[in-house]
């Protein structure tokens, strides 16, 4: 299970809101190697658009991530 889930593709608006893992640290305003931490920790995930392409991600889902600030929760 992945803490910030992809839509599913076909609910995805347009390419715009895709971008590779370099589009993903910009939104994110974090360094590549960042984008792939999260990706080992099950934060995130590359869509999975089925076409074998490049690993592209889902642009509002990475943004919404890069929102939840690190740590534990403060009722911890």
């Amino acid at each position: 299970m992945v803490d910030f889930p992809n839509p599913p593709a076909m609910l995805v608006e347009s390419r715009e809101h895709l971008g590779t893992l370099w589009d993903a640290a910009r939104v994110a305003r974090v360094k590549p190697g960042t984008i792939r931490v999260w990706m080992s920790r099950r934060k995130i995930e590359p869509m999975d658009l089925g076409d074998g392409g490049p690993e592209l991600f889902h642009l509002p889902t990475i943004e919404a991530a890069a929102q939840r600030r690190p740590g534990r929760p403060a009722a911890a």
